[in-house]
């Protein structure tokens, strides 16, 4: 299938497609914990969660640590990450990490429906956060991402890069708030025409996150919440008829516009004992026509080797479309 090929497919798809957006793999959240509680972690100061999430939650990491986490997905679908974290004391914390996600055993077919081979679609994400503490009550921080999509063989791969800005407040000393800008001036530059520069461009949605945090019960209860609203000019293509004399004709007009989603997360973590912790969490709460929401839950269970601190943790998430569940086991080493 050759480029110009491919570009008169993306044409032919409905417009439902065209309102689709780019950077999806950084949409899904990250890790075993922070997917068990609905990914509504733009508040969480708890030193737990992925400053991955807001950047300005890298000044409450406690420990040096490695994570490491896997999915196992229905329809060839896989996704796996891994992160490092860091505190730089007193007033500072740093971390990064890499996202995968990809889908094997593509059938292949040409216009006339014969085979023509497997494919496969890879995607990944690469992040760095930094936080430092302003005062005691407040953080401030900044996230650079590194996208890379290798959609397929007869295509370039593209890179993108993102920023994220991030700020975080204690409004109570149980109650922690956080706002993150996400994904500004991320887009993909798809060379799908030519060599001579001329390709698609497909840009990231810009998100506004707002997410809040509340200790309960002598820090036993942590529940979350988090509203995402995002913004993304999108194009669509309008069939049109037109008279050259009697004859009619069709043709195609571009029309651009801009989509506007809003998301509503909630989560909760129980510490039943100190070496183990419950999640739960529900994503999308408002789309009940699209998928539905995407309920999750989880545990961790805390053990020491020797002197090397071990979490192992697991999560569970139904997925919309009737596509299954995802089951995913995450690591997390306290070196």
């Amino acid at each position: 299938m050759n480029r110009c090929a491919i570009l008169c497919f993306l044409l032919l798809l409905p417009s439902i497609t065209w309102a689709q957006t780019a950077g999806q793999i950084g949409r899904m959240g990250f890790g075993g914990r922070g997917i068990a509680v609905g990914n509504a972690l733009a508040g969480d100061a708890s030193g737990l969660a992925s400053p991955f999430y807001n950047p300005a939650l890298a000044p409450y990491i406690p420990n040096q640590s490695l994570g490491l986490s896997a999915a196992l997905m229905t329809h060839d679908r896989q996704i796996q990450f891994v992160e490092l974290r860091t505190p730089l004391r007193p007033l500072a914390g740093i971390a990064a990490g890499l996202v995968h996600t990809g889908v094997r055993q593509i059938d292949q077919r040409n216009s006339s429906g014969y085979h023509t081979g497997m494919g496969s679609t890879n995607e990944y994400a690469f992040f760095a956060a930094f936080g430092v503490r302003i005062g005691t009550r407040a953080s401030i921080g900044i996230g650079l991402q590194l996208f890379r999509n290798d959609l397929h063989e007869d295509l370039s791969a593209t890179q993108a890069f993102g920023l994220d800005i991030g700020i975080g407040m204690y409004v109570h000393p149980s109650v922690h708030v956080g706002v993150v800008v996400d994904d500004l001036l991320a887009r993909y530059d798809w060379d799908a025409l030519s060599d001579d520069g001329q390709g698609v461009l497909d840009t990231f949605p810009t998100r506004l996150r707002a997410g809040v945090s509340w200790k309960l019960l002598d820090n036993q209860l942590l529940l979350l919440g988090e509203y995402e609203s995002s913004f993304s000019d999108r194009t669509i293509l309008d069939p049109m008829v037109i008279f050259s004399g009697n004859v009619p004709r069709q043709i195609f007009q571009f029309r651009e516009f801009t989509l506007h989603r809003s998301h509503f997360k909630l989560g909760a973590e129980y510490t039943l004992v100190p070496s183990l912790v419950l999640r739960g969490g529900m994503a999308r709460l408002e789309e009940f026509s699209n998928g539905g929401p995407r309920p999750s839950a989880g545990f961790m269970i805390q053990q020491s080797l020797g002197l090397l601190i071990t979490q192992v943790a697991y999560t569970f998430v139904l997925e919309p479309y009737a596509t299954g569940g995802m089951h995913m086991i995450a690591l997390r080493f306290f070196l």
